[in-house]
């Protein structure tokens, strides 16, 4: 999700949270500080850089977030405040871009640039140890992950490249389909991944890059836990059992996930964690869809519809039940966070920003979950799961070569 619609302005609240507001909810306790202190939390996806190109400020020179903001979820005091310590930045891309390696290029040397800028607190991480000799440095672990396979036009070599730029992870697809990959809000075009997509997977294997099945469809999760030799992750998706929105991940793919060793890490947009949310913006979309054969116009009819539609918001509750949704059916290996901070519209009563991830693990404990496992779905398991990447990538540049596609014929003279 995107901050493409105004903020909804409906609250709800609900389970343990009932009775309060985002000003009022109760006290983070002792031992959940403590316990969340001494974790790695390690968030999968924030779209930080993209809020810094939609208000024209790629040069920093009017968003300072060394500076507490009055404006969006993420600054540098607030991840101080929230226990941050490492940080996978989006560099998101629309479908519809007309130069999306260009974009992607610069979206990547504006995180390069935002993490030379604030020197003291940001560093870049190119590998799982890297994540860990930074949160030990005390400063916060930057990670870059591709978001929208639209990114590498259709060119392994430019996949490469993202690669030695400093990309860690690239998701299949964003909201509409590839010539290659099926998405979750797209048209059903291959069924999956054809088999050129299966190649991206494979090249990626080799790389080191993770693969990110968030914004796929079920079909392409299931057809890229088949192909990967490595752990892949959802860096920003939920339980479809419990919201059934088509950008969750449904049980028999959370099963899937659990024998591949990856990890799905939960999203806080409450339209992906509040049951019946879901529904109704997958409705909307079909009927729409169904209504509109033109991309544009259907575009602005969704546009139209999502201003109008009162999204109930999320609980701290909501987001702790697809934790514990994803550890009942894969397993406590496999559930991490990525809270999608600054591309969302609605968020949950109590994470409001990047300072509030306390507040999940204070969720978290008061549940009967213990120090190991919390820590573990803080940022533990994700670190695992790059760290096996990494070895994966090893073992595969000793065998397999890169895979590369036969240059186009030169246009005759």
């Amino acid at each position: 999700m995107k901050a493409r619609f105004p903020a909804l302005l409906v609250v709800l609240t609900s389970v343990s949270y009932l009775v309060w507001g985002a000003d009022d909810l109760p006290t983070v306790s002792d031992r959940a500080k403590q316990i969340h202190a001494a974790g790695l939390l390690f968030d999968g996806h924030n779209d930080l850089p993209w809020r810094f190109r939609t208000e024209g400020d790629m040069a920093f020179q009017r968003i300072d977030i060394s500076k507490r903001l009055s404006k969006g979820q993420t600054d540098i005091p607030r991840m101080r405040e929230g226990g941050l310590k490492a940080q996978f930045w989006s560099v998101y891309i629309p479908s519809e871009h007309v130069h999306p390696a260009r974009t992607v290029t610069e979206q990547i040397d504006l995180v390069h640039r935002m993490i030379e800028r604030y020197p003291d607190d940001l560093a870049l991480a190119l590998s799982a140890d890297d994540v860990e000799r930074i949160a030990k440095s005390g400063k916060i672990a930057s990670l870059i992950g591709i978001e929208g396979g639209i990114a590498i036009e259709d060119d392994l070599a430019q996949l490469r490249a993202f690669y030695q730029l400093g990309a860690r992870y690239m998701t299949l697809t964003h909201n509409t389909s590839l010539p290659w990959a099926d998405a979750a809000t797209g048209t059903n075009r291959h069924g999956g991944l054809t088999p050129w997509g299966e190649r991206v997977v494979r090249e990626m294997n080799r790389l080191g890059m993770l693969v990110d099945i968030s914004h796929v469809s079920a079909e392409t999760m299931a057809d890229a836990l088949r192909v990967s030799q490595a752990p892949v992750i959802a860096s920003h998706s939920s339980a479809f059992a419990l919201c059934n929105s088509p950008r969750n991940v449904p049980d028999d793919i959370l099963k899937l996930v659990a024998q591949n060793g990856g990890v799905v890490m939960v999203n806080f947009y409450s339209g992906f964690i509040v049951p019946g949310a879901g529904q109704a913006t997958a409705e909307a979309r079909r009927e729409l869809k169904a209504k509109y054969t033109d991309p544009e116009e259907y575009a602005q009819a969704y546009e139209a519809w999502h201003k109008s539609y009162k999204m109930p918001r999320g609980t701290i509750s909501d987001v702790a039940d697809h934790i514990d949704h994803i550890i009942k059916t894969a397993g406590i290996d496999h559930v991490g966070i990525g809270s999608d901070f600054d591309g969302i519209t609605s968020w949950p009563v109590g994470l409001e920003d990047v300072s509030c991830y306390p507040r999940l693990t204070d969720e978290l404990l008061r549940r009967g979950r213990s120090e190991s496992e919390i820590h573990q779905i803080l940022g533990g398991n994700v670190l695992r799961a790059f760290r096996a990447a990494g070895k994966v990538a090893e073992q595969l540049r000793q065998t397999a070569k890169p895979e590369v596609d036969p240059p186009a014929p030169e246009p005759k003279r």
